[in-house]
């Protein structure tokens, strides 16, 4: 025997240990600080659950679009509960020395009680956050779970510690504070709540907060402010019905190193309900094992993130890929409760029949089947399969299915009815444990066939100009947007779709007569689409980058070069109105321009929208985010390969201040990107009978995509590349299971069942690979 063996196979032994002990998981790539340079109250660094109700985050900007945290303002006010769209609440801060009971100014935080900080002492993952706050120095951690915060404060000894408990928050939109409430419970338990209404729009967000808070030892003083100053040692304090800041501080003697723990539990139904949500998802599993609850959320999203694995030597893209990923799931919320309960738009509460298929709301689903719906779809389909749950649970209580449920309410946000897109995609792919697809069909023909109403629960529900789309067969300049017309004629052809998938033939005929409305926008004169006024003549002069609007005249947050390419349901149809030539030379013109702009128009306020119209290509906002994938349509899917390489390359950022460029807008920037960089992309969002997947160029040497076997086959798709790199970015020969494929694309059902993509890379295109006669992927045209 040889006398080294031993010594070599302990040697083996520990290097393959220490190997394992040094593998990164999904969820170590994941950067929650990418990004945090002007960006979206719902863009947060903090710690939050999948869909979480709670996103417990610093927050460090005065009101006003895009506030929230700002990574270029070194200081913060405090950690609030809430960041979705147009909702916030409750904030804490932990502080000492002199009483001051507002947050101050950002450019002067000796203005107030918040406290600067220095960067290199924040740490953000999923589910944690941390920071020293350097003019207290107190250490401040803080995790949660779905419906409940956990906070760790390491003070210096103080006779005098402070937690500040502040329920006027300075969010994006802002919210109008009245009748609110803070109760003394006990020396170490304190509940309250609000109520609250956005000062976005009409006023349709209006919500209940409740709140019960616990600390792990006993205050000795209970204090507030209200209109009435500075009120000490009390049981109860009141705000009133004026609108005035309001808030709470109660006091602690620590010790050098002391950690003070404080958990906080929320509902929007009732207090009884925010103490069930605290007790069940925090108090019963972990008690006052803080790291315990970390732990607990870094394993619920590197389970979730593990869904796709990634393989290959640059760790900058496997830190965008996760972190991409990570938002896709985070902006959103769950707005019912650990038992089901919840409160409708009529604010009315009511009780799911089942509390594992919960209550879903966010911003609006304005073309997320260019991102979100595909990743949810793809990676977690049990998630996409309870968001319809949700859409359906909301049509049942309210008559309307809606476009952006937040807060539960008819926000009226955005155009069309695009969540018509996740519900359609959804079932094409086998997605329906969870609810009835004939049900489903029904509310989404409502909101088709129906003229949309302002609600009586409050916000506006369906379609604004529907009864114009149908008389007219596009909607005239004169009375709002031209570019619904494409938005509504592709909702059509989605439930067109899902009546053939059904069997039922009239109603598929019909949709799909629908769904050529695009073409009565299509100005042959100009070679674009065109405003049309109701008398049938087209606006003059025309102008392809102007009339950018929000729900006025023009084009929605985009122009006519953008909107001229919005028929994803009929590229085929688009080619032979502009013809081949001219659509090839467009769009490479469109892209040389918009490179030197990094894809991005510009805008620093919300109604700045005539900035959105300024490019032809903007990959920041949502009307053309599908514009590298239309080569595959045209003939040159090399250019489709070209192009989004260069918008994962020079849009998408690898640090604090350049994550996004433009608005991320709840994960739908990071669905893009995940797609993209799989090489997967689904032009018609996933609504096809027979769904397909298009090619582009992936960044990885090797992608495992894991199937859920309640869906999918339970085995796992792969897609590996050979001599891949940044040069090598041009596919040159592909098989699938082991067979050529010469298409860019392939079907949903081949990926479903599991097996293999291999792509062979190179540095020049291959021209002839996918670009041959009967090569793009299919088109309305195309369908009997």
């Amino acid at each position: 025997m040889n006398k080294y063996l031993p010594i070599i196979f302990l040697f083996s032994v520990f290097f393959c240990a220490a190997q394992t002990a040094t593998k990164k998981l999904p969820v170590d790539y994941v950067d929650c600080m990418i990004g945090n340079h002007d960006s979206r109250w719902m863009q947060f660094p903090g710690a939050s659950m999948p869909f979480g109700m709670v996103k417990l985050s610093p927050d460090n900007q005065r009101q006003g679009w895009k506030a929230g945290y700002e990574y270029e303002i070194e200081n913060i006010a405090g950690f609030s509960h809430i960041h979705s769209w147009t909702m916030d609440g409750l904030l804490m801060m932990p502080t000492l020395g002199k009483l001051q009971v507002e947050p101050g100014k950002e450019n002067d935080p000796d203005s107030g009680y918040r406290s600067r900080i220095r960067h290199e002492t924040e740490m953000a993952t999923p589910g944690y956050y941390s920071v020293q706050l350097d003019d207290t120095k107190i250490k401040a951690e803080v995790t949660a779970t779905t419906r409940a915060g956990f906070q760790r404060y390491t003070f210096p000894k103080n006779d005098s510690a402070r937690v500040m408990i502040d329920l006027q928050i300075e969010s994006e939109y802002g919210t109008e504070l009245s009748d609110a409430h803070i109760t003394k419970v006990s020396d170490t338990e304190i509940e309250g709540y609000t109520h609250q209404q956005s000062l976005r729009g009409a006023g349709w967000n209006e919500y209940q907060l409740f709140f019960v808070i616990r600390f792990n030892k006993p205050f000795y003083s209970f204090n507030g402010w209200t209109r009435d100053g500075v009120l000490r040692n009390v049981e109860k304090l009141h705000s009133g019905w004026d609108h005035t800041d309001f808030g709470a501080f109660v006091h602690f003697r620590t010790t050098e190193g002391e950690q003070l723990l404080v958990q906080t539990g929320i509902s929007f139904v009732s207090l009884e309900q925010a103490r069930l949500n605290l007790d069940t998802e925090i108090v019963k599993p972990f008690g006052w094992d803080f790291d315990a609850v970390h732990n607990n959320a870094r394993k619920v999203w590197n389970d979730l993130l593990s869904a796709i694995e990634i393989e290959g030597k640059d760790e900058v893209n496997k830190m965008k890929f996760y972190t991409n990923l990570y938002r896709v799931y985070v902006g959103r919320t769950i707005y019912s409760d650990v038992n089901g309960k919840y409160v409708d738009m009529y604010e009315k509460v009511q009780q799911l029949k089942n509390p594992d298929l919960p209550m879903y709301g966010g911003d609006a689903f304005w073309n997320t089947f260019w991102n979100l719906n595909q990743v949810w779809t793809l990676a977690t389909p049990d998630l996409a399969d309870k968001w319809v749950a949700s859409l359906l649970e909301f049509y049942d209580k309210g008559g309307w299915l809606c476009k952006g449920p937040e807060g539960l309410e008819y926000s009226g946000i955005m155009v069309a009815s695009h969540e018509i897109e996740l519900i359609v995609s959804a079932y094409q792919k086998g997605i329906h444990k969870f609810y009835d697809p004939e049900h489903a069909y029904v509310a989404m023909k409502h909101n088709q066939m129906e003229q949309g109403i302002a609600h009586p629960g409050g916000g506006f529900a369906g379609n604004r100009w529907l009864a114009e789309y149908l008389k007219y067969g596009y909607v005239p300049h004169e009375y709002g947007p031209v570019s619904n017309t494409l938005e509504y004629a592709f909702d059509d052809w989605a439930v067109s779709q899902m009546a053939k998938a059904l069997g039922k033939t009239d109603d598929y005929w019909y949709f799909k007569h629908r769904a050529n409305n695009y073409k009565n926008l299509w100005d042959s004169s100009v070679g674009y689409m065109n405003l049309r006024l109701a008398d049938g003549s087209f606006k003059k002069p025309f102008e392809p980058y102007c009339c950018s609007t929000f729900l006025g005249q023009g084009w929605v947050e985009g122009n006519a070069w953008q909107y001229s390419w919005f028929v994803p349901q009929d590229m085929k149809g688009l080619l032979k109105l502009m013809g081949k030539d001219e659509f090839n030379r467009r769009l490479e013109e469109g892209f040389i321009t918009s490179r030197k702009w990094k894809f991005n128009s510009e805008y620093t306020d919300e109604n700045s929208l005539a900035a959105m119209g300024v490019l032809p290509i903007n990959h920041g906002n949502q009307p053309n985010m599908q514009a590298a994938y239309l080569y595959n349509y045209s003939g040159k899917p090399w250019l489709t390969q070209k192009w989004a390489r260069e918008i994962m390359e020079v849009f998408y950022g690898s640090g604090p201040m350049d994550g996004w460029p433009g608005d991320e807008d709840q994960g739908q920037m990071g669905g893009w990107y995940v797609m993209s960089a799989m090489g997967l992309f689904e032009m018609r969002g996933g609504c096809d009978v027979e769904p397909t997947y298009e090619i582009g160029s992936p960044l990885f040497d090797k992608v495992t995509i894991h199937l859920d076997p309640n869906y999918y086959s339970g085995g796992t798709f792969t897609i590996e590349t050979v001599n891949n790199s940044m040069e090598n970015k041009y596919v040159q020969s592909a098989t699938l299971d082991g067979k050529p494929l010469t298409k860019p694309w392939f079907y949903h059902k081949e990926l479903a069942d599991g097996g293999k993509l291999v792509l062979t890379m190179g540095p020049k295109p291959n021209e002839k690979w996918g670009s041959g006669e009967g090569d793009a992927p299919p088109s309305m045209t195309d369908e009997n």
